[in-house]
């Protein structure tokens, strides 16, 4: 059964680059596409994916309050941050498991996908205390 991805991102090219890459591969399914970080909640709720794959820079809630949010509402969830922007090291605090530069090669989210999938989920507690607003500014 191929793993499921949701992807987040506000730019619809960028949307549609994912889901022509990952259609390439049996090995992945796209079960949903959000525009932002609400959208992206109430569909982790509705269509429980695998992995998120999530960018950091959208209108009204950024891709860290997002993140925080949904491995709220789901624990296990694997969350990959994919942005031109670079992250910080505190970003794994808010649930990230992984994070591809939009600059780098396509096969690199394909490889990070699949390794991230492949990896042990370490769910911290402080994922649920910790605010979003907190992990983005350090």
């Amino acid at each position: 059964m191929p793993a499921r991805l949701l992807i987040v991102d506000d730019h619809e090219v960028v949307r549609l680059g994912l889901r022509a890459l990952f259609a390439k591969c049996d090995s992945f399914e796209i079960c949903g596409e959000a525009q932002n970080g609400i959208e992206a909640i109430r569909m982790v709720i509705d269509l429980s994916p695998d992995v998120v794959i999530l960018d950091l820079t959208m209108p009204g809630m950024n891709g860290f309050e997002a993140a925080a949010n949904i491995v709220t509402v789901a624990p296990a969830i694997r969350i990959v941050f994919f942005s031109a922007h670079e992250v910080p090291a505190s970003a794994h605090w808010v649930g990230a498991d992984a994070f591809v530069s939009k600059s780098s090669a396509l096969e690199d989210l394909l490889l990070t996908v699949g390794r991230v999938l492949k990896s042990s989920k370490i769910v911290r507690p402080q994922q649920k205390s910790m605010g979003a607003t907190n992990a983005s500014s350090q």
